[in-house]
């Protein structure tokens, strides 16, 4: 099948342009000016005219979203989330390539437990979902999981979300087999405190060969203090292959948002809302290319849960708006770095970059995964709208920029 996206506005992490793209089974087949594009509109399937010729078009294409780091539940809790209820929550809200952590029930903590969720994500053929393996056996710090078994490109990503990994020879020993695979681990960071977490997993990473000369890295998941950040700069000055995430609501909101929803309800998040100086700390993070991505962090619960205190908000749905609210409305970064933040970036820290299945840009040869964003409009967020089962959103009822309005999926239009 051919579809030709013209007339849009096309922003990836180096190009801002008015143009269009062929997409031929999938894949992008080439990326044109606009004065090039009419002779080959005989040829398509689907046209799809995003009116830039025309003055005041907000219409814009991107790379569809990659996030680093969600909670699909399944298996073991159903009633805050299904794969079916997440996978259509992200796909309408421009994610093409989703990674799930493994603290579900059982943990995910073998190669046929991760499979079986990805089957049944694959079977929906809304997303690619890529199921984290826990660092050790029931997530419980003593044994290695499967990672022992694993292959290069089979997982792409390691991580004990939810806990860290206190015994340092384990988590040591859970490095050394992600650097033989040559995938990131992604540290939660909570062991005593966010700080002397960050510290303990980047001096760790340094014993594991975590350096420039090593394809390996570490991966730090939703920074939220300004020391944190601090550190992770450091670090990368200093030769450390490091990455990090920031989510959209620790750079949008602060410990008094907490209070307003109930601190220990409805505004408890792990780790929670900081201050104003740490939000604008990430902020500055973020601009100086400190932070490499913005994952969601994506933590469904019923209500009954969040009365009780569990931790956690559905992203999914509302995270470009947030950022493009919080970040680029305001002038912060460009639209560029923000594709740049939800897409490339994670694509690379997953292997995902380049190659055959690449995505996170717009460029011959890689995915046809796009959002289409409309990034004039204003809408106010009605949780009773998501399509995740977690309603649990921070941002219920507040106004935004920015919205979402069609997904592109391998070529197809699912949205």
């Amino acid at each position: 099948m051919v579809l030709v996206l013209k007339n849009f506005r096309l922003v990836d992490e180096t190009t801002d342009a008015h143009g269009s793209v062929i997409v031929e089974d999938g894949i992008i087949k080439e990326v044109y000016p606009e004065k090039e594009i009419d002779c080959l509109l005989s040829s398509a399937d689907i046209v799809l005219d995003g009116g830039a010729a025309n003055q005041g078009s907000s219409l814009v294409l991107m790379p569809a979203f990659v996030d680093l780091h969600t909670h699909f539940r399944e298996p073991g809790f159903s009633a805050k989330e299904t794969i079916e209820s997440a996978c259509l929550a992200a796909a309408t809200s421009g994610y093409g390539t989703v990674v799930c952590m493994a603290n579900t029930k059982p943990v995910t903590d073998t190669i046929a437990q991760a499979q079986s969720v990805k089957n049944r994500s694959d079977a929906l053929g809304l997303i690619d979902l890529y199921p984290a393996l826990s660092l050790t056996k029931g997530m419980e710090g003593k044994e290695l999981s499967e990672i022992t078994l694993l292959k290069e490109n089979t997982i792409r990503l390691l991580s004990e979300d939810g806990k860290d990994v206190a015994n340092d020879q384990v988590f040591l020993a859970a490095m050394a087999e992600a650097r033989r695979i040559r995938i990131p681990v992604s540290c939660h960071c909570d062991l005593n405190g966010e700080n002397n977490a960050t510290k303990r997993a980047i001096e760790l990473g340094k014993k594991a060969g975590c350096t420039r000369q090593q394809s390996w890295r570490l991966h730090i998941a939703h920074v939220s203090t300004k020391e944190a950040a601090a550190m992770i700069r450091e670090a990368k000055k200093n030769g450390t292959n490091i990455s990090c995430e920031v989510t959209p609501h620790h750079i949008a909101l602060t410990e008094k948002d907490a209070a307003a929803l109930g601190s220990d309800s409805f505004g408890r998040v792990n780790p929670p809302l900081r201050s104003e100086e740490d939000r604008r700390a990430l902020i500055e993070a973020i601009a100086d290319g400190t932070i490499d991505a913005i994952a969601t962090d994506h933590a469904p619960h019923t209500t009954a849960d969040k009365e009780s205190g569990a931790p956690g908000f559905s992203g999914l749905e509302t995270a470009f708006a947030v950022c493009y609210s919080t970040l680029v409305a305001p002038g912060y970064i460009s639209l560029s770095k923000l594709s740049a933040l939800m897409s490339a970036a994670p694509a690379r820290i997953l292997g995902l970059g380049k190659g055959t299945g690449g995505r996170g840009r717009i460029a011959p040869g890689l995915r046809a995964d796009f959002a289409i964003a409309d990034i004039s409009a204003v809408w106010t967020v009605d949780t009773a709208r998501f399509k995740s089962r977690g309603k649990n959103s921070p941002f219920g009822g507040r106004e935004l920029h920015g919205k979402i309005v069609q997904t592109i999926h391998g070529g197809l239009c699912i949205m």
